[in-house]
């Protein structure tokens, strides 16, 4: 039977409401605020959930950094880099023997310069050299505690190089986070691991839930239950509340009356309208969470301006999104057809958050 997330109110659809028309203001506007750079799919980790499925030695090689700088050159012709965010990101950029020199010329140019890391190869050295090159903010990834987290993980030591590279950020001038994917098998002592990050010096938390792509949809305790995931947006709720950390869900999927109590904003989906990647073999796609086929050129033969100004019409106009489950749905002003991410390469929705 289909069960709901609990619909949104008389005053929180007037909020929606004006949400859906900044919505649509942004996507017409379609400027860019993030570019998201797979500067590897080399991983020293083995993640059960990968997206990208990366191994430790790649088919697809590293892009020459030179290849990504001329990207760079190209987008800050035409903008102001001040206002965009470069997300090195991968497989597992401190892979790279190169990131510092990247992080380095990513800040003379003028951008922002942020990371998501797995933290394996995150010590002290290394937290100082990423500093200073310029590096703004970074997000370790923590999914539970030691049994669990390797489990996910694919490594025995991950845990524990986790929360090092974790204690090694606490009291640095640098925005960090931890990222959390929230599971059948870490779902039943949130309460416990949140006081043990408050503990170690976490001030702020994001959770994420798991898609069923990629590696991730061969194992189904990843997958919640419809009645587990209304636990976990209660329990952000009752966190955000208590206000000893600061806890959000992530920016995947409408949430109904959720909406603005798991996350400091109402949902929006970036991809393709704020938020552009460049993949490691040179594609042109939305956000690095998309993995089903909606590439929209490669640098090595499309000039990324004219990709983003002339392109990702799939994305911004999404009419052809208004069928199937969201053809009646009583939510679809709001929703927009969900994120992009949960979309297959037929353009079906693999999962509804707010169903």
């Amino acid at each position: 039977m289909e069960t709901k997330l609990p619909q949104p109110s008389f005053e929180k659809g007037l909020r929606l409401l004006d949400a859906s028309l900044k919505y649509e203001k942004r996507t017409q506007k379609h400027v860019l605020h993030q570019l998201f750079w797979e500067c590897t799919l080399r991983c020293n980790l083995n993640c059960i959930h990968c997206g990208s499925d990366c191994r430790a030695i790649s088919e697809t090689k590293d892009m020459p950094l030179e290849d990504f700088l001329a990207v760079l050159d190209d987008v800050r012709s035409v903008m102001d880099p001040s206002k965009i965010l470069i997300q090195t990101t991968g497989g597992e950029p401190l892979m790279r023997k190169d990131i510092i020199e990247c992080g380095k010329a990513i800040r003379e140019r003028g951008f922002h310069w942020v990371m998501v890391s797995n933290g394996f190869l995150l010590d002290e050295g290394m937290c100082q050299r990423l500093l200073d090159a310029g590096l703004e903010s970074i997000a370790i990834s923590l999914d539970g505690f030691e049994e669990e987290h390797n489990w996910m993980r694919g490594n025995k030591l991950s845990f524990a190089a986790a929360v090092r590279a974790i204690k090694c950020l606490v009291g640095k001038k640098v925005t960090w986070d931890v990222i959390t994917c929230v599971n059948r098998r870490n779902i039943g002592y949130l309460d416990d691991f949140k006081r043990f990050l408050i503990d170690i010096g976490v001030t702020k938390w994001r959770i994420f839930t798991i898609v069923p792509m990629g590696r991730a949809a061969q194992y189904p305790e990843l997958q919640l239950s419809d009645e587990q995931f209304r636990e976990v947006m209660d329990f952000i709720v009752a966190v955000r509340k208590e206000k000893a950390i600061h806890l959000s869900y992530s920016c995947e999927g409408f949430l109904g009356e959720y909406e603005w109590q798991v996350r400091g904003y109402p949902f929006y989906c970036g991809a393709g309208t704020n938020i552009a990647s460049i993949l490691a073999d040179g594609s042109i796609s939305g956000c690095l969470s998309i993995r089903s086929q909606y590439h929209q050129g490669n640098i090595y033969k499309d000039k990324f301006t004219d990709v983003w100004e002339n392109k990702f019409q799939l994305y911004r106009e999404r009419e052809w999104m208004h069928t199937g489950p969201c053809a009646d749905c009583d939510v679809w002003d709001f929703c927009k057809g969900n994120g992009m991410h949960l979309r297959d390469d037929e353009g079906k929705l693999m999962l509804c958050k707010y169903k």
